[in-house]
């Protein structure tokens, strides 16, 4: 596994779990329950709030019972209010739950890992609710015509969780035509952040896609803000529309508009 040099430490992430689903709520209530969702087209916002909230109720209980068989994982699905008056509360106590979930303790326990990577489970379930609630954050602000600040570093952050989900070892298992799309024969990829001090190099391989923290010369490189650099990778902000996100690219763009076609893994 890459070493993730941009991992959140774990108060960081809790806190962004609660803040950036309170937001992501205030945003479901403003644009209301059927409302069209942009960058998630087969959504409503009522089908995003369900989903956000039963999936840190799901996460929640497997840590909770220190899930380690993958047989043994959730079947049943928390119940989202009916009324969108109650989705604030309702997200707030989601979010708080698979926060208090991911403690210190848990966080060195043995719990089932999806990515099936060196990360312990919870760590790893605890990064991938931090990009549930900051992208589908995203998804609720437009729906809303609301602007979605998210911060450099945590950003960076998910970008590192991002490339690590699709370099895991699960990642042909669970989404084998993406796998095969990203193998190559040592194409280059270097996503650059312009305010967090990072930089992402993906090689291509014919066994499969690779990547490091790193500045090396690429064959494209995609340069911007990490906020953007996120969006972009998760599909929510177009590189076509380069100037609104205030990113640039070197090299051969076809390359990365490949990568980004063939690897958004965030749902909707």
């Amino acid at each position: 596994m890459t070493e993730l040099n941009t991992e959140l430490n774990a108060e960081t992430a809790r806190r962004a779990i609660v803040e950036h689903t309170g937001r992501l709520a205030e945003s479901a209530v403003a644009a209301g329950p059927d409302a069209a969702v942009p960058t998630a087209p087969k959504w409503t916002v009522t089908d995003l709030v369900a989903h956000v909230g039963q999936t840190q109720n799901w996460v929640a209980e497997i840590i909770e019972r220190r899930i380690t068989d993958p047989a043994q994982l959730p079947t049943e699905m928390a119940e989202p209010p009916a009324d969108p008056r109650e989705w604030p509360a309702w997200l707030s106590e989601s979010a708080q739950r698979v926060a208090n979930a991911c403690s210190d303790e848990a966080l060195e326990a043995p719990v089932f890992n999806a990515a099936g990577d060196g990360r312990s489970g919870a760590r790893f379930w605890m990064s991938s609710m931090v990009t549930e609630a900051v992208v589908h954050g995203f998804d609720a602000a437009g729906a809303a015509g609301r602007p979605a600040d998210v911060d450099a570093g945590i950003a960076a952050a998910l970008i590192g969780n991002h490339l690590a989900m699709l370099t895991s070892p699960t990642w042909t298992m669970q989404r084998p035509e993406s796998a095969h799309a990203i193998r190559g024969t040592g194409q280059t990829l270097r996503w650059q952040a312009t305010d967090a001090a990072e930089a992402w190099f993906v090689e291509r391989r014919p066994d499969g896609a690779v990547w490091q923290p790193g500045t090396r010369q690429a064959d494209v490189t995609v340069t911007g803000p990490a906020r953007s650099l996120l969006l972009v990778l998760a599909r929510r902000l177009p590189l076509a529309d380069r100037e609104t996100a205030g990113i640039s690219v070197d090299g051969d763009i076809g390359l990365a508009r490949h990568w980004i076609d063939n690897t958004a893994h965030a749902s909707g």
